[in-house]
């Protein structure tokens, strides 16, 4: 090859090196600038505490509502038996022990009630990472494997916090209370 035209070669080189190098250059502004224009949002997602105390406080109260109901419907039938037949015997054992279930599963709704608080603030939590990890282009699912995280336990977070709901309790109560803590 002519001395001309490596020159020309290594001129047109160049040129096309420092065409990428430009559009580069502007990827990674535009890049920046949409990561910055994201970020407030995923740092909320991060620092979200979860539901709110007025979310919390209407979830607790529907969830013993409904079970201080059922409870009180149980007592209420026992009552009226025991008006209808006028035969109060078996009455005030089976208030105390009606009273009894109803503790329990009070307390068992508040405990699921703190469970799900706790597992919306993480959800939210892992969503604002994963939005982060992708936003600079990490790959969490592989990190995760990489890390030694089997795929089957990404989700199991999320599947927990789907636990029995309240739709589930009233249904024990159709089949009577004594099976609800069977």
């Amino acid at each position: 090859m002519s001395r001309g035209a490596q020159q020309k070669t290594q001129q047109l080189t160049q040129q096309q090196l420092a065409s990428q190098n430009q559009l580069i250059s502007q990827a990674n502004q535009q890049g920046q600038q949409d990561r910055s224009a994201l970020l407030p949002g995923i740092e909320q997602l991060i620092n979200n505490p979860g539901y709110t105390p007025a979310q919390q406080s209407a979830i607790t109260q529907e969830g013993m509502g409904t079970a201080r109901t059922a409870f009180d419907a149980l007592r209420e039938t026992a009552a009226n038996r025991v008006a209808r037949t006028n035969n109060a015997a078996g009455y005030g054992a089976l208030d105390s022990e009606l009273g009894r279930q109803q503790a329990q599963n009070l307390s068992q709704q508040a405990r699921q009630n703190q469970i799900q608080f706790a597992n919306e603030q993480i959800g939210q939590r892992m969503a604002g990472l994963n939005a982060l990890g992708q936003t600079y282009g990490v790959d969490t699912n592989l990190l995760g494997r990489a890390m030694g995280v089997p795929p089957e336990l990404l989700n199991v977070q999320e599947q927990a916090s789907k636990g029995p709901g309240i739709g589930t309790f009233l249904g024990g109560l159709g089949l009577g209370a004594a099976s609800l803590f069977g």
